[in-house]
């Protein structure tokens, strides 16, 4: 299996503790701001024959958690192709599908494979998409999730196995009500977007008045920044002493970019929409105290 770095840090778990799947990242770098190209693909590709891994597939995660950003049309076709060169699988999890605030515009997996016309080809049943009502809905706990697959055997294996996790009466009557109302989805849709916009630009203009870069992101719940500035050294290690030291010091958990399988130090995931206002200026208070104690200069 490989994963379109920056990738979600519960996929580690998610994809290989029950399973077995081995996975190997899929390395970019903040030089063209964490873009896809084609040879970061094949040099993955090529790690895993030398591991001696049989890769049966592609998982990416469109928008992209940590970065907050959507795939382009040029990276999905990068990806279609590969796949079809490879005669491998796509899973792609668009999860914050409903999220994005900003241009350019969302294009699902399954939109660039129909622009393409390989609706009559083998790729057509091997791209899969996987997604939830946790983020665009706000509905973590229900638990829900859905897969779309033109694959037969996948939906019929899928089907099966969803016996044993199957969602509540009671949820159900919840959700057809939510869903079924096609003026609250639309307005709710709108006014999130448009808060999370909103959200997004009171924590990067706070932490750019601080020095402090933010990868331009249009979606998502959570911003990808740069606090290599911060780091005593040029390592993970490093990386991790500031980390312990937000968080224990600062009371301020955010993510560090290691947990992603970022290959560069430095890199923290940090969310904006799981708190009221004052709690977010609360937080870029505590990271300009922080950087008022950090050496001089530092950013």
């Amino acid at each position: 299996m490989l994963v379109v770095e920056r990738a979600f840090q519960r996929f580690d778990r998610d994809l290989k503790w029950r399973t077995g799947v081995e996975i190997v990242p899929i390395q970019s770098s903040s030089v063209n701001n964490f873009r896809i190209i084609p040879s970061a693909l094949e040099e993955a590709y090529q790690h895993a024959q030398k591991l001696h891994l049989k890769v049966k597939g592609l998982f990416i995660t469109n928008p992209s958690n940590p970065l907050g950003t959507t795939l382009s049309i040029h990276e999905l076709d990068h990806l279609i192709n590969f796949a079809i060169d490879k005669n491998i699988h796509i899973v792609s999890d668009e999860i914050y599908s409903g999220t994005v605030f900003d241009s350019p515009r969302f294009i699902s997996i399954m939109e660039a494979v129909m622009k393409k016309n390989l609706e009559n080809t083998a790729i057509w049943r091997r791209v899969h998409i996987v997604s939830s009502l946790s983020k665009d809905f706000g509905l973590p706990g229900f638990r829900i999730g859905m897969i779309y697959s033109n694959s037969k055997t996948l939906i019929a294996a899928a089907t099966k196995m969803s016996s044993f996790g199957l969602v509540s009466s009671q949820s159900q009557f919840l959700l057809s009500r939510i869903l079924g109302d096609k003026k609250f989805t639309r307005n709710y849709i709108m006014e999130n977007r448009k808060r999370l916009k909103n959200r997004r630009k009171t924590l990067v203009s706070g932490l750019q008045k601080l020095g402090i870069r933010c990868l331009d992101n249009n979606a998502g719940l959570f911003c990808w920044i740069d606090m290599r500035c911060l780091l005593t050294s040029y390592t993970f290690e490093a990386e991790m002493e500031l980390w312990r030291r937000i968080i224990f010091k600062y009371g301020l958990n955010i993510s560090p970019g290691s947990s992603f399988h970022c290959p560069e130090p430095g890199w923290f995931r940090i969310c904006f929409s799981n708190m009221s206002e004052e709690t977010l200026d609360l937080a870029v208070r505590r990271i300009k105290a922080l950087m008022d104690s950090s050496a001089p200069n530092a950013c």
